[in-house]
């Protein structure tokens, strides 16, 4: 085989646990395969009006979802650029908070940062002393599920606080939230909440999806210089005619569209308690290992963590690259810590279709090569 050919995934489906991109059930990438229609034709408007339908259970909202062909790092920066005029404020937590952070930063805005340790989540109390002291902002930017550590913040109290701060919005990195963790846009009062089509929602990479309040919108039409491809006011034209505005990746559509008819029969409710019965089955395990004299022990705060990544953090002298690559050698794939993480943690990525009993298979594995 030559070198540039990657070395083929387990082939059995349910082993694949690392945190993003997710593993994808047969029958959605196999949907993938269908023949390609005029991305302006009426076989693609009755598409995204299934997606649509889908896309609002999803993310429990009745606004329209917009639907952009790039990774989620896009529409974090159409977050910013369509959110901002000059001044944001960053709660950070880990890496992809921070990323969002510096995000805002290449888009030229001025930012300020409330950092929670990492492993921690940021506080409504953080915000609003950083928004009393330091304001005024034209908007916060926050993680709902840090992929990093595995905490989670609470969106709904960080909401709530803003419910002072009108004229600030509020911006919500949600990619290994939405699908597997509660998220109520609407009902909390979010202004803007973004995901991508490869984490909880198990649709392969290539789409992002973000719901906009209308507050967001008026925002959005006042701001300069938001760019051309991520103009949420186009998005915003445009999906009212049921279209993108630009080329939208249709073969990631059939897939998605095929994914939203299986979450729609689970039920977000279903998917939701089995997201959190799976974390809860891996703090579980963490804890009874370290009752056989094992120094494992979960990274982020105990109720502070995301139901679909758990990073644990390893017993000192074992490396977090070993264990990722003995668990291989068992045809599973789990992450490694990420940055400063990755000598000393792993990372597990249950969310998407993955079931209890598979994680406690991987569960059992783990515990012979800790031992």
């Amino acid at each position: 085989m030559s070198p540039l050919v990657p070395e083929a995934p387990p082939q059995s489906f349910g082993r694949f646990f690392l945190p993003g991109p997710t593993e994808v059930r047969p029958p959605v990438l196999e949907a993938q395969n269908r023949a390609m229609i005029s991305h302006r034709g009426p076989a693609n408007h009755e598409l995204m009006g299934e997606l649509q339908v889908g896309l609002q259970e999803v993310f429990q909202t009745e606004r329209s979802v917009f639907i952009s062909t790039s990774s989620a790092t896009g529409l974090m920066e159409a977050a910013v650029r369509n959110g901002a005029h000059r001044r944001v404020l960053s709660l950070v937590c880990g890496a992809f908070s921070g990323r969002f952070a510096n995000i805002a930063e290449q888009c030229g805005k001025d930012v300020d940062r409330v950092a929670a340790g990492w492993g921690s989540a940021n506080t409504a109390e953080q915000l609003r002393d950083a928004l009393e002291s330091g304001g005024p902002y034209d908007a916060v930017t926050a993680v709902h599920s840090e992929t990093s550590t595995g905490a989670l913040n609470d969106i709904e109290a960080l909401a709530a606080v803003m419910e002072d701060y009108p004229d600030t919005v509020l911006l919500v990195d949600s990619v290994t939230g939405i699908g597997g963790a509660e998220m109520r846009p609407d009902a909390w009062g979010v202004d803007f909440v973004l995901t991508g089509s490869h984490k909880a929602l198990a649709v392969p990479p290539g789409l992002a999806f973000g719901v906009a309040s209308e507050a967001m919108m008026e925002r959005a039409r006042t701001v300069e210089g938001r760019g051309m491809y991520f103009d949420l006011v186009a998005f915003d034209r445009k999906i009212a005619k049921l279209q993108t505005p630009n080329t939208p990746a249709v073969p990631v559509m059939y897939a998605l569209a095929e994914q939203l008819r299986h979450i729609r029969s689970e039920t977000m409710e279903v998917r939701w308690a089995r997201h959190t019965a799976m974390a809860e089955r891996t703090w579980s395990w963490v804890d009874g290992m370290r009752a056989e004299g094992v120094e494992v022990c979960v990274f982020a705060e105990e109720g502070s963590r995301s139901p679909t990544v758990t990073c644990i953090a390893l017993p000192t002298g074992t490396a977090g690259p070993g264990v990722v690559a003995a668990m291989k050698e068992r045809d599973w794939v789990l992450g490694g810590g990420y940055g400063d993480l990755a000598p000393t943690c792993i990372r597990i990525g249950h969310m998407g279709d993955h079931t209890r009993d598979k994680l406690d298979e991987l569960l059992d594995d783990l515990a012979d090569v800790l031992t």
